[in-house]
């Protein structure tokens, strides 16, 4: 029993030492370290974590070889930060790319597969920016930390509130019919309109069959935004970082 309140007691004492320790390290190694999350940041963060639940958890590991792990962590992040700013080639070698998934309103299959986000993960993170019609947007692109940065088209953006005294009005949510060549009738049921409806639209575009749409889109306006699976005319900028 009292080696039970012994080893509680350390425990106890371990986690009053190191946390305020943990709190100065990731202040010092910087905001970027609790923000975006780059991969580099993100198994630095998983690192420590480890670290210190190892430490609070056995009270068997010696105390101080917990806070010379912590300080080198520290100073090795801060040392890597460093070096990403100052060698750009090095920098670009510890993160991801960012990655342009749609370009004038047409989700680019190729670069979807390369990063492995599926149609629905795009989806997804255009609405956690208001945006439920892909053909308003520009350019998207998933940045090196997940996150998705979005630019409308101009006709989509909205006026300041100086320039015309009132907000565009917005496009009505536009809802997946095709994804990756297979077709949902229930969304036609939901819009009114029937598949021979459908087929006649896409063959006015040239496309023969379903298989060769990535995605397709279509809002109560019955306006459809199609994505090909090889999409021939779509110029897509060159990404600097």
């Amino acid at each position: 029993m009292l080696e039970i309140l012994k080893d509680s007691l350390l425990v106890i004492g371990r986690i009053f030492t190191i946390l305020p320790l943990l709190l100065a390290v990731t202040i010092f190694m910087g905001k970027r370290s609790i923000g975006e999350l780059p991969i580099f940041d993100f198994l630095i963060i998983l690192t420590l974590g480890s670290v210190v639940g190892a430490d609070i958890a056995d009270p068997k590991i010696e105390h101080i070889h917990t806070l010379v792990a912590i300080l080198a962590i520290g100073l090795l992040q801060r040392l890597a930060a460093n070096v990403k700013i100052s060698k750009r080639k090095i920098g670009r070698l510890m993160t991801f790319e960012p990655t342009i998934v749609i370009q004038d309103g047409k989700l680019l299959k190729k670069n979807l597969k390369r990063i492995r986000y599926s149609i629905d993960n795009i989806l997804q993170l255009l609405r956690e920016k208001d945006i439920f019609d892909v053909s308003e947007v520009e350019t998207a692109i998933i940045e090196s930390s997940g996150n998705i940065s979005v630019l409308k088209k101009p006709a989509k953006r909205f006026a300041t509130l100086e320039s015309i005294g009132m907000l565009q009005s917005t496009s009505p949510i536009s809802l997946p019919v095709i994804m990756d060549g297979k077709l949902y009738p229930k969304v036609l049921e939901d819009v009114n309109v029937s598949t021979a409806w459908l087929f006649q639209q896409l063959t006015k575009q040239g496309i023969s069959q379903l298989d060769d749409v990535f995605f397709a889109s279509i809002n109560k306006n019955h306006q459809l935004q199609i994505s090909l699976k090889k999409e021939q005319n779509i110029k897509v900028p060159k990404l600097y970082h």
